[in-house]
């Protein structure tokens, strides 16, 4: 396939520039890692940043304890490989310390649990900075965010008092207490994450490639039928059918795509031709007209 490699050398510049900017502005930075596309780009473009030296991040997950296995299987080797630290955040140990409460329900999901437990962790690993890979293409709130995105001492986040960023020029300052979300990779849209994967023969976890799966219907949405994780009412039905995921996270609102693209190849054409938007199979969007940034304003990635 033929890809602009000049557009894309240049989001990658842009991406490492912001990068180094976090190395160099903030005392204890982490990186987000949920064993997603996006992350992987990121861990991705924090190796190239830094190289021949270590990057100066560790990696923070944050467990829902309802993950894919295949997506517990990369992280893990990808760990080993880069040899840094990995820190864990379980939703599962937060439950049974009353942190936060269990959902019931067939619609039960532990994925908005997620944001307690983040808190948690970057106050107990005095994180003054957490990169993750959203991008602004995915979802409207996201959309509103800066590369350096100000938080609160209570972790929130308020869309309508955000700092200017001008000629590349970043504003890290804070108070005790208060950090920053960052966004290296804003400017890039899915395309291009798949577009430059493919040039840089990124390995992948297995979930991104068309495989034969057990899967149910709910509201539209086709969900992994053999996780253990969802309670499926009587009358969903489970078939098997050739699906891939576009984005990964809890299994219990990570929909998954009816799909024969196994190549990387395979991928960019769908994603380049589909009318369907990349987070169009996450029930975790449609709570609510305003699910994401209602989460995102209590602290939620």
């Amino acid at each position: 396939m033929n890809y602009n490699l000049s557009y894309l050398r240049e989001l990658e510049a842009e991406s490492i520039f912001i990068l180094r900017e976090v190395a160099a502005q903030f005392e204890r930075p982490v990186l987000l890692f949920s064993g997603g596309k996006d992350s992987i780009l990121m861990t991705h473009l924090a190796r190239k940043a830094f190289y021949p030296s270590n990057m100066p991040f560790s990696l923070l997950h944050i467990d829902t304890g309802h993950n894919f296995d295949e997506t517990i299987a990369y992280r893990d080797q990808l760990v080993e490989k880069l040899g840094v630290k990995l820190i864990v955040g379980s939703v599962e140990e937060a439950i049974k310390k009353g942190l936060v409460k269990e959902e019931s329900g067939y619609n039960a999901s532990r994925n908005g649990l997620q944001t307690v437990v983040l808190l948690e962790e970057l106050e107990n690993g005095k994180f003054d900075a957490a990169m993750g890979g959203a991008r602004r293409d995915e979802e409207k709130a996201r959309a509103k965010e800066r590369f350096f995105s100000h938080r609160d001492d209570f972790g929130q986040w308020n869309p309508k008092n955000q700092r200017p960023e001008l000629w590349n020029l970043y504003n890290g300052k804070k108070h005790f207490g208060e950090h920053f979300r960052i966004f290296p990779i804003s400017n890039w849209t899915e395309l291009d994450v798949w577009q430059y994967l493919a040039i840089e023969k990124v390995d992948l976890p297995s979930l991104y490639y068309a495989h034969k799966r057990p899967v149910f219907r709910r509201d539209g949405i086709l969900l992994a039928a053999n996780t253990g994780h969802i309670n499926r009412r009587p009358e969903e039905e489970v078939f098997e059918t050739m699906v891939r995921c576009r984005t990964i996270g809890d299994t219990t609102c990570t929909g998954v795509w009816e799909s024969e693209a196994n190549t990387i190849e395979d991928i960019i054409q769908e994603v380049a031709t589909t009318r369907m938007t990349e987070r169009g199979g996450r029930a975790d969007d449609k709570r609510s007209e305003t699910s994401m940034e209602d989460r995102k304003v209590k602290g939620y990635f």
